[in-house]
């Protein structure tokens, strides 16, 4: 999803918890609201080291309240949680898409260390 493959569609299902993706060679990818709100990008999550990296729990029901455009190569995901900070560039999400499972199965691994829950 380099700026090349800039998806031709974005949507957002009516439940609020799933953005896809079309792209121009009629490949679609989907993710999921609370993956994508939980490896967010931005700085609140990743933090600005490795060391400072957040685990964000409590997000099983998130959803995504708006979609705003970042130029032609990312987008800014406003969940209903009111975390907006996260550009998403196509880049990004094409490694989330490759390395989906590897990434959420290092999330849930996480939280358990942790004790923490993706529920309230």
């Amino acid at each position: 999803m380099s700026n090349e493959l800039m998806p031709t569609e974005i949507r957002v299902s009516k439940d609020r918890r799933t953005l896809t993706l079309a792209l121009g060679d009629g490949h679609e990818e989907a993710f999921g609201a609370e993956m994508l709100r939980v490896l967010s990008p931005s700085a609140e999550v990743q933090g600005h080291a490795p060391d400072q990296r957040v685990t964000v729990a409590g997000k099983a029901n998130v959803g995504i309240a708006d979609i705003v455009p970042v130029g032609h190569y990312a987008i800014r995901i406003v969940f209903d949680d009111r975390h907006d900070t996260g550009i998403f560039t196509w880049s990004y999400l094409a490694d989330l898409a490759r390395e989906r499972e590897q990434r959420w199965n290092g999330y849930l691994a996480e939280l358990e260390a942790k004790g923490l829950s993706r529920s309230r």
